[in-house]
């Protein structure tokens, strides 16, 4: 009889250790908290409003460097500063005096035998301005005097591009290149006359031509082929521009 009480007294010994056992296991298991996310609010900045500069505006510049058609390349980048601001179709100043245009070398020919010029085609990329932010621009070399008009907004529009193409041709009394028109975007002859050329271009075909030396400070045009939309201009350099 008392074996049988401890037996019973083992048994229920057991069953309150393992009680106690799933007790504690149950006491340190991690209770699961329902997460809550919380979503910063985004507070979306108003648009910068853009203003439009038209197709055939022409941009004023003066050239900053010196290049030509004897030791210039094809791939070869300038420099050219605008000297007028550039006004958007309402008013606006996008482009201020002080703006650096970036120009291109597209082809280059040096001058040759039978008083041939030097040729050098060149086209503009871009245009930054003096806080800093750059502008893809599609131009082409033009004239000031000839084919544009001052308009009331400040800028100037172009009147006779259409199949004229201009390029750099050496000619004038020191050499310096001047404006020529070329059929086709500088494939066919050239056009109309060479500006200050003195008499023997068409000389023999032992005389050689002049090179196309665009000197430093030397004033042109740069025709947009395609309108631009650009913000005010303002000194700053805001960073949602």
């Amino acid at each position: 009889m008392k074996r049988f009480f401890d037996r019973k007294n083992i048994g229920g010994l057991l069953a309150l250790l393992l009680l106690f056992g799933v007790g504690a296991a149950i006491a340190q298991k991690p209770v699961l908290r329902h997460r809550t996310t919380v979503r910063k609010k985004v507070i979306a900045k108003p648009a910068v409003p853009l203003y439009a500069v038209r197709t055939g505006t022409v941009l004023r510049v003066r050239m900053n460097q010196d290049i030509s058609s004897k030791t210039a390349r094809v791939g070869d980048t300038f420099h050219a500063t605008v000297t007028e601001p550039v006004y958007s179709s309402n008013g606006v100043v996008v482009i201020p005096i002080g703006s650096t245009v970036v120009g291109r070398v597209d082809i280059v020919r040096p001058a040759a035998n039978g008083g041939k010029p030097g040729q050098i085609d060149a086209r503009f990329t871009s245009v930054r301005l003096p806080n800093g932010r750059s502008h893809a621009i599609n131009g082409s070399l033009t004239e000031l005097t000839g084919n544009t008009s001052s308009d009331n907004e400040g800028g100037a529009s172009g009147k006779t591009m259409k199949n004229r193409k201009l390029i750099f041709i050496g000619g004038g009394g020191v050499g310096g290149a001047v404006l020529g028109g070329a059929i086709g975007g500088g494939k066919g002859a050239l056009i109309g006359a060479i500006l200050g050329a003195g008499a023997g271009f068409a000389g023999d075909r032992y005389t050689k031509g002049k090179e196309a030396e665009v000197k430093s400070g030397t004033e042109f045009g740069v025709y947009l082929n395609q309108a631009i939309t650009l913000p005010r201009f303002t000194e700053t350099n805001p960073v949602n521009q």
